[in-house]
């Protein structure tokens, strides 16, 4: 073998170690990675109570919730620590690209689209969508009909913002980042009608007295069920999240939703 041979062929040697090396790396499931680094991050959008809200525990903001009490249970399936990454609901999924967070659980629901760019568990909660009023306009808005030609609000990326904008095309659907916002604007007057989740719904209609929950909201199927949401190709840690959603999908979450509802939301 000549010497420009031997050199050919240690180079071509290491480049099929390099390649072998990034596709391992490149395969290697989220799971690992979490327990490589002992910590599991999780997105989260803390404004969504009874789900994940900000509350005053010993002086200091903390984030509770019935979503919360879950990804306390996938941390201790997983033996690792649980970090809450809080953001705006329309960043949380996209953090898991960005490996900013490794899951995210924040009352999201499936969909076939988010689907091609992320992994989904089972479902741990059957989506209860609605739809709040002010009770003053109770008489003028009557069924889903009569919110043609009106101002209706949800937050930005969320499952009741899509169900609007798709089942009520002759309204105006307004989009803000924050639950919070999307309350106050109805409350001003500037929308006359909002959509939520059913025990959020629930949650502010308790705090305010001038609002109501009105007898109809969207068609929904079980595909708009809440999920834990991973990066695509997260196989193993899919397996261990279903593992924990079975155990605690029903009464259990159920009772995480009402131990929510002792806390008193931060202001």
């Amino acid at each position: 073998m000549t010497y420009k041979k031997l050199i050919l062929s240690i180079l071509g040697l290491a480049a099929i170690i390099s390649l072998s090396a990034c596709s391992g790396q490149s395969s290697k499931d989220t799971e690992d990675k979490v327990k490589d680094k002992g910590t599991l991050v999780v997105a989260v959008s803390p404004d969504y109570a009874p789900f994940e809200f900000q509350t005053l525990e010993n002086g200091k903001n903390t984030i509770v919730g019935a979503d919360i009490s879950l990804a306390q249970d996938i941390a201790k399936e997983l033996d690792v620590k649980l970090k809450l990454s809080p953001m705006s609901f329309n960043n949380v999924l996209s953090s898991l690209q960005s490996g900013k967070a490794d899951i995210a659980i924040s009352g999201i629901s499936y969909t076939k689209e988010r689907a091609k760019v992320y992994d989904f568990s089972d479902s741990y909660y059957d989506t209860e969508n609605a739809i709040v009023i002010k009770k003053e306009n109770v008489s003028n808005l009557k069924d889903i009909a009569s919110l043609a030609g009106k101002k209706v609000g949800a937050q930005k990326a969320s499952i009741q913002e899509n169900l609007a904008k798709t089942q009520l095309k002759d309204s105006n659907i307004v989009s803000l980042t924050d639950m919070g916002e999307v309350v106050n604007e109805l409350k001003n007057g500037q929308l006359d009608a909002i959509t939520m989740d059913g025990p959020v719904a629930s949650g502010y209609v308790a705090k305010n007295k001038d609002l109501m929950v009105v007898n109809y909201t969207f068609k929904t199927n079980n595909a708009d069920s809440k999920v834990v949401a991973m990066p695509k190709g997260s196989s193993r840690l899919k397996k261990t999240i279903n593992k924990v959603v079975k155990k605690v999908k029903g009464k259990t979450f159920k009772s995480y939703i009402d131990k929510a509802a002792t806390y008193t939301e931060a202001k």
